[in-house]
């Protein structure tokens, strides 16, 4: 990833595709763009966000270790990796996925924190953030929308870089962000629905 190319894990093509074009976007900007998977959530009440981690880019890390950890699958020896955290700041997660006739592009605008304490149990690459509006209605609009645990994150971009790209790729487009709520959400995915619906219908009827 380093290099430009995209990944995705378990063969998701979407997200390497994903983490491909946001690299591309971001050529020249400050802050890289990785890939991201969920791995687990705190729920404390002054701050609750995610944690999320994988053999990300090193592009978005602030410090970087090669350590030996146990790999636990496959029989095989214990490998050298890469550990770092993502530097502090503003940054946008972003999952595509295939609804069949279409693809919707969500983006959920996060704040990326250092962590509150050491991760040995996490290895890899990894990102701590707290998402806008906050961990419960962000998740909350992400299982809506349908959104992947299979992510691009990008310290580089911004919501209208990623809104341009959706309109110049044709895909749906739903931000979540610190103005978001369920209600409105909900009804935004209403409109939207009947909106490509009927863009449906007038191409099958041409």
């Amino acid at each position: 990833m380093a290099d430009g190319y995209g990944f995705g894990a378990e063969g998701d093509w979407k997200t390497a595709a994903l983490v491909r074009a946001m690299k591309f976007m971001s050529h020249g900007l400050t802050g890289g763009t990785s890939f991201m998977e969920d791995y687990t959530y705190s729920f404390e009440r002054w701050r609750s966000g995610t944690r999320r981690a994988h053999a990300g880019s090193m592009s978005i890390a602030c410090r970087r270790k090669a350590e030996i950890h146990p790999l636990s699958i496959g029989g095989k020896a214990d490998p050298v990796r890469l550990v770092f955290t993502a530097s502090s700041g503003t940054a946008m997660n972003a999952s595509v996925v295939d609804l069949g006739d279409r693809f919707r592009l969500i983006v959920n605008q996060v704040n990326l924190v250092s962590p509150e304490r050491p991760l040995p149990k996490l290895p890899p690459a990894r990102a701590v953030w707290i998402p806008e509006p906050n961990l419960k209605v962000a998740a909350m609009t992400w299982i809506l929308a349908g959104g992947s645990h299979h992510t691009a994150l990008s310290c580089a971009l911004n919501s209208q870089h990623l809104e341009d790209f959706a309109e110049m790729a044709d895909l749906e487009y739903l931000l979540i962000n610190r103005d978001t709520t369920i209600e409105n959400f909900k009804k935004e995915l209403r409109s939207n629905r009947a909106y490509y619906s009927s863009l449906g219908r007038q191409v099958n009827d041409a």
